[in-house]
């Protein structure tokens, strides 16, 4: 199966285009799809998505992207329960904005993690973006965490990730998830306005 995974489906821009690759495309959409409408099955088809990418990026060379996707896969798991017993007594959990102490906590924990996967990546693995892997690591880690307690402006941390995303697969010639991360970006953009729409409606 990895094999089949790893192998070309099609050639874009010159480069060969995995199966893995397409996969995680398409389950991508699907899964910030319906993050975007607050459906449940967002989270086991959002497990998929990264247990995909998780094989495109080792291949690149990315490695705390790889990495990043096994914390994915648990904070899926959590994700999907949180969001159906995380409430008040244990009922379905609503959306909210986010605390300035859940700020000073995503800061701190941003810097720290930022800082750590940086020393990491530079000393200890070849990888040739150390930093923009490193940054985009942590902002998607907080944003991923934000969304599991259902956080309107955890949306605002996904935009900023996806904004380096872009470029960074772009020079990772991962073109089609490239293009993926710009279709996110774009569904961000709806995320933050559903969300803020279903919070005033609290």
């Amino acid at each position: 199966m990895i094999d089949w995974l790893s192998s070309t489906a099609f050639t874009a821009f010159g480069v060969g285009t995995s199966w893995a690759e397409v996969l995680g495309f398409l389950t991508g959409l699907v899964n910030v799809g319906l993050l975007v409408v607050r459906h449940i099955a967002n989270w086991p088809v959002g497990i998929l998505n990264v247990l995909l990418l998780m094989l495109v990026f080792w291949s690149a060379g990315l490695y705390a992207d790889a990495g990043l996707q096994i914390v994915y896969v648990i904070l899926g798991f959590y994700g999907w329960w949180a969001w159906l017993y995380g409430g008040e007594r244990h009922t379905e959990l609503r959306v909210r904005s986010t605390t300035r102490r859940e700020w000073l906590w995503l800061a701190v924990a941003g810097l720290l993690l930022t800082g750590g996967l940086y020393l990491f990546l530079e000393h200890l693995t070849g990888s040739t973006v150390p930093l923009a892997d490193a940054l985009t690591t942590a902002l998607s880690l907080l944003a991923t965490y934000g969304q599991t307690r259902k956080l309107v402006e955890s949306w605002w941390l996904w935009i900023a990730a996806d904004l380096i995303y872009i470029p960074l697969y772009g020079y990772k010639d991962l073109w089609l998830t490239a293009i993926l991360y710009v279709a996110f970006l774009t569904l961000c953009v709806f995320g933050l306005r559903s969300w803020r729409a279903a919070r005033s409606q609290v």
